[in-house]
């Protein structure tokens, strides 16, 4: 028999019937400013990536609002173009650091759409990899995280805080583009 060690569970096992603190725990984290305790990858001005505490895999992670909001809808413009920045930066630290064969992208926005903190939106990130099952998974409805989340947390936080910005948006080669059908003939006079 093999054993399987996984010790930073043991605080998640121990805490079963406790009453969970009151409150939001995303909107507790970030006011926190404990980064390390709290697995919180990078800060932005709107947003905050942060690793899931209960991966579905390694480099599980999370873009959230900074502050307690329930949708996209009620997001400024400016934090929307921010989220989709830290997604570029994320996905690019991800495959840096664990070279998955692609990135499930998703938000369960609302309770019947599954979200388990349904009053404060967030992005999940998840690395996938080709062939990335085995029994634990089909025979005991169990998964195996291979890498500790501090472990994680110390492969991420150095590119997510000082990585490359995104690309530049594409808009600005448009507006050279509508110059130029502009300057042939084309467009506004």
């Amino acid at each position: 028999m093999q054993n399987l060690f996984s010790p930073w569970r043991l605080r998640y096992i121990t805490s079963a019937g406790r009453r969970p603190p009151a409150g939001c725990v995303f909107c507790r984290v970030v006011r926190a400013r404990r980064d390390r305790d709290n697995l919180i990858l990078f800060r932005g001005r709107d947003h905050f990536v942060i690793l899931n505490r209960y991966p579905y895999n390694n480099g599980h992670l999370m873009i959230v609002a900074s502050t307690h909001l329930p949708s996209l809808q009620a997001a400024e413009p400016a934090a929307l173009v921010e989220m989709t920045e830290l997604i570029v930066r994320c996905d690019r630290a991800l495959r840096k650091v664990y070279r998955p064969s692609g990135i499930n992208l998703g938000m369960n926005l609302g309770r019947s759409a599954g979200a388990g903190i349904a009053g404060h939106y967030h992005m999940h990130l998840v690395p996938r990899w080709d062939a990335d099952t085995n029994f634990m998974t089909v025979i005991h409805d169990t998964r195996v995280i291979p890498e500790s989340l501090l472990s994680s947390w110390r492969r991420l936080r150095p590119l997510l805080a000082s990585g490359p910005p995104p690309e530049p948006p594409a808009a600005p080669r448009m507006r050279k583009a509508a110059r130029r059908r502009r300057g042939r003939g084309g467009g506004r006079r």
